[in-house]
């Protein structure tokens, strides 16, 4: 979250926000002053006590229905609270449910994204403007009164229509009675700009982490785990309020025309910018990607450039020909050890139809693997094979049997918590020891299917030692056969810069606030001919 005090939990609200100037504002009416009985011109009496305060409108002139772009946010935020859904899966359905137009889509995927990401920051003022526990209100009325405090203190919508319109959208969907405490309790939280509010509640703190968590929107564990991670990876702690904002950032839609098979003109003219970091890349403002044909045919796809850059990598690695003449071996064989959804998976498709190669892509989950061979299909058939089954039985069932193996192992996603803002409030811990013993079992799966002279790529979308280094680490120590190849260096040789500074201790971190990518980890490993 921004210092500015125009950012709480994304920096969004570009155009989205602005365009909101006067959206929502039908039904406003200026009512008349207020007199010292407390009666309107009506002669209703419209408030008890100078405590209690109501939208300026006559109960006849109040919004009363669910504007769709605010309707669509709640929607989202409700199942990401009540079935535990992830929004940038739920986001889409709902835009097109409620055939919500660019602008709108915008502003409902700044609202939601932005409510989401700000949650821990919202719900800190929203305590302090709440005459109760937060746990105590029903969650529905929390989720509406986060998407009010987002509107009046991180986008540009005029107080008066953020009012209005959350009131509308509460009054619709939950009922009139919670209408009025949102109303009251919003009215509060104008009382302050964000900047302002930022100031209350770290007043007198001096612990560096709560601050940072109040200030930046992420939990106080994930804030210690960052600043351990950067240092970890051989960079600077001063550098986590660069971090954390960072992470809060709206990200940019990432695209990737698949080598040899996909092109990205149509994206390009429909205003999308080339890449700077990779080859065959561009970044799209978003919209409906899915008006692009080729984006429809799948031979462009979604990706964020990190894994672009690793997958990237994997591919182009020096084998060792010790392990064995190319004569014997003319074509090579690659394993994707981890595949779901696929979109790694696909890229890896297409350079090895550019290289002569095979994948096999495995996905334990037979609905993932559905989803990776759809990822695929505008591969050329003959290339690739999904198989549906643990990746840790692989290594036993195929050993030595892979030229090259990407292992890219179910993590923590702190890394992402640009593309997934809910996650930053779901994780734990807990869920960091939980997934050590998988990372390095399938770790040892793919050691254990590579060729000697072949390559194992280790890949997390976390920055965490406990998920990167420590992993590698543990399996370099058991095995007297593996040999760690450096990999910033075969980073840059498949980079447009060629001078990323991912480099660190022969492994390799990309960083969002460094290189505008998801915190992707590469390790790459070889087994010694």
């Amino acid at each position: 979250m921004s210092e500015s005090g125009g950012n709480a939990g994304g920096r969004g609200g570009s155009g989205s926000g602005a365009a909101d100037g006067g959206r929502g504002n039908s039904g406003r009416g200026k009512g008349g002053p207020r007199d010292s009985s407390q009666r309107n011109a009506q002669g209703r009496e419209r408030n008890r006590s100078a405590q209690r305060s109501f939208t300026d409108n006559a109960p006849s002139q109040r919004t009363r229905r669910a504007d769709p772009a605010r309707l669509v946010a709640f929607e989202v935020l409700r199942a990401v609270a009540a079935e535990d859904a992830y929004a940038n899966l739920v986001l889409p359905s709902r835009i097109r449910h409620h055939g919500l137009d660019k602008r709108d889509a915008g502003f409902a995927t700044e609202l939601s994204y932005g409510a989401l990401r700000g949650q821990g920051t919202y719900d800190a003022i929203l305590a302090r403007c709440v005459d109760r526990p937060l746990d105590q209100l029903d969650p529905a009325i929390l989720d509406a009164l986060r998407i009010g405090t987002h509107q009046l203190l991180a986008m540009r919508v005029p107080a008066h229509a953020a009012l209005d319109q959350t009131v509308g959208l509460a009054r619709a969907v939950i009922g009139a009675g919670p209408s009025a405490l949102i109303n009251a309790v919003l009215r509060k939280v104008t009382a302050h700009t964000l900047e302002e509010w930022l100031e209350v509640l770290v007043a007198g703190e001096s612990d560096e982490t709560t601050i940072a968590s109040l200030r930046y929107a992420h939990p106080e564990w994930i804030v210690r785990a960052m600043r351990q991670s950067l240092v970890a990876h051989g960079r600077s702690a001063a550098e986590i309020n660069d971090l954390l904002e960072a992470d809060n950032e709206a990200p940019v839609v990432n695209l990737v025309a698949l080598p040899g098979l996909g092109s990205l003109d149509e994206a390009l003219e429909s205003g999308a910018t080339p890449g700077e970091l990779v080859e065959g890349s561009a970044l799209s403002s978003g919209g409906d990607l899915g008006r692009l044909a080729s984006v429809r045919e799948g031979s462009t796809r979604v990706q964020d450039v990190g894994s672009q850059l690793v997958a990237r990598a994997m591919a182009a690695v020096e084998l060792d020909p010790a392990g064995g003449p190319r004569a014997e071996r003319p074509g090579e064989t690659w394993l994707d050890l981890c595949a779901g959804p696929g979109g790694k998976a696909a890229l890896l498709g297409a350079l090895a139809n550019a290289q002569g190669a095979t994948l096999l892509a495995n996905e334990p989950a037979p609905h993932r693997a559905k989803l990776v061979s759809q990822a695929l299909s505008a591969v050329p058939r003959d290339v690739w094979r999904v198989r549906t089954g643990d990746g840790r039985d692989v290594g036993t069932e195929q050993p030595e049997s892979f030229d090259r193996v990407l292992v890219d192992v179910p993590c923590s996603g702190l890394g992402a918590l640009r593309r997934r803002p809910e996650s930053r409030w779901r994780r734990t811990p807990k869920d960091l020891a939980d997934l050590g013993p998988l990372q390095r079992a399938l770790l040892k799966s793919a050691l254990d299917a590579v060729r000697p002279g072949g390559v194992v790529a280790y890949v997390t979308c976390s920055p965490h030692p406990a998920e990167t280094t420590a992993v590698v680490i543990d399996a370099l120590r058991k095995r007297d056969d593996l040999e760690l190849l450096d990999a910033g260096a075969v980073l840059d040789s498949v980079s447009l810069t060629g001078n990323l500074g991912a480099g660190h201790d022969s492994t390799a971190q990309l960083w969002p606030h460094i290189h505008s990518t998801d915190a992707m980890f590469l390790a790459l490993i070889r087994k010694k001919a």
